[in-house]
């Protein structure tokens, strides 16, 4: 019976985890919001260049300019760890060191978002 059905009928569910399309659009869409997060911290260092340490925590500690620091942060991390893993996916066919990179991967990711945002909110709700 099996001999009768059509080759895409038996390749259906064998192939990866089912994950792929909700990654694609994971670092697609952290990718768009990157775009002006990135064009916010442009304009951000120009106008701050060459200024004290007092006039740049003054412009960090404006709600606005502290919120999207954090959100620029979280945004870089979060689609750096999803392109690292593509290429630790793609190219380290050796699955102890595989899972090791990865774990390494979203280990340093999370602690250098959360050490980024400390510091973010410490420069900002100083006194």
């Amino acid at each position: 019976m099996n001999e009768f059905r059509n080759p895409l009928a038996r390749a259906r569910h064998h192939g990866s985890a089912g994950s792929g399309v909700e990654h694609w659009w994971a670092q697609r869409l952290s990718a768009i919001i990157l775009i002006p997060l990135v064009a916010w911290l442009v304009w951000g260092l120009a106008v701050i260049t060459g200024s004290d340490y007092a006039t740049a925590h003054q412009w960090l500690a404006a709600p606005w300019n502290a919120v999207l620091a954090v959100a620029f942060v979280a945004a870089t991390f979060y689609h750096g760890r999803l392109g690292l893993q593509v290429v630790v996916e793609d190219y380290v066919h050796h699955r102890a060191t595989e899972v090791t990179l990865q774990v390494l991967i979203a280990v340093a990711a999370l602690l250098g978002a959360l050490v980024s945002i400390f510091a973010i909110l410490q420069v900002a709700l100083a006194g």
